[in-house]
């Protein structure tokens, strides 16, 4: 790989790793669409903190809940070939420390857990405007308008207790495709997602019952800045519904809404090796996750 290609190699992607559980929901994610020459690989590392009204899986009797969270994650990425297209492959593996308080039919209650969070998996695939090239024919690529999409997917490997109402893995399986549009001019870089999540049954959940949900809708816009070779920021906003429970083949008034903004800094400070800092807010709308987060990674590239 030429130095060149090495630098846009290093600006077009990095492995984003985002505090695990409920800030899936609506994950800011600028630059996910980028191109990347086939055989890069991605190794990250990151570290997050999320405080405010966070939940896995709300549902009606818990009200009124605050939470302190402590994450840390590991990422890999690979750029590969599919079919002639740009695709990459990603696992992100998350396990997290947190401590809830609030009420539980009524009554004041509080909960530490540590454990791994769901492991995901992700296939991005972009159809239009980022061909599979060699480090060598990158070197020569100019992005302009690049469609793709992605189907990520949560693992039910987390901790989980049946006897909880609180906890960290889901117990289920949870689907998300995505679709995507990044189009480039010049230092600028803007782009627009729409994704839905689709749930599994969780036959365990809170002492035997069973819970399903709806799907989860929501839509992101971003605007990226290149500052230079090495550094960009990025400026994203989202806004979900949907993701009702239904307890018992019972619906709840459960439904959730809630809008994301996020600021993303990202700084390659020496070759192959970068850092990023995001800043996340997050307010409800109706009902739903109300909180703020902060996350620092390091990504190396080989």
């Amino acid at each position: 790989m030429t130095p060149r290609t090495a630098r846009l190699a290093g600006s077009l992607a990095t492995v984003m790793v985002l505090v695990a559980g409920p800030a899936h929901t609506q994950e800011l994610e600028p630059r996910a669409f980028s191109n990347v020459p086939v055989g890069v690989n991605f190794g990250a590392a990151a570290y997050g903190f999320v405080a405010g009204n966070v939940l896995f899986d709300p549902v009606l009797p818990a009200e009124d809940v605050h939470a302190d969270m402590h994450s840390v994650t590991v990422a890999y990425l690979r750029a590969i070939d599919f079919f002639g297209l740009s695709s990459k492959i990603d696992v992100l593996v998350p396990a997290v420390t947190g401590r809830w308080e609030g009420l539980y039919e009524g009554v004041d209650s509080t909960r530490t857990a540590n454990g791994f969070a769901d492991p995901r998996v992700r296939l991005s695939v972009n159809f239009i405007g980022a061909p599979a090239l060699t480090p060598q024919e990158f070197a020569s690529y100019q992005p302009g308008t690049i469609v793709g999409m992605s189907i990520q997917v949560w693992l039910p490997l987390g901790q989980y207790d049946p006897d909880r109402l609180l906890n960290i893995g889901s117990h289920r399986w949870t689907f998300r495709p995505q679709l995507g549009v990044s189009h480039t001019m010049g230092d600028w870089i803007l782009e627009a997602t729409v994704s839905v999540w689709l749930f599994t049954r969780n036959g365990n959940f809170s002492g035997g019952n069973t819970l399903q949900q709806h799907p989860f809708v929501a839509g992101k816009v971003h605007v990226v800045r290149t500052i230079s070779r090495r550094v960009w920021l990025a400026l994203a906003g989202g806004i979900g519904t949907g993701a009702r429970n239904v307890l018992n083949e019972v619906p709840t008034d459960t439904r959730q809404t809630a809008f994301r903004v996020g600021l993303t800094g990202v700084w390659e400070f020496v070759p192959r090796h970068t850092a990023r800092l995001n800043l996340v807010t997050t307010k409800r709308i109706e009902r739903g996750p109300d909180f703020e987060a902060v996350v620092l990674s390091y990504q190396y590239r080989w």
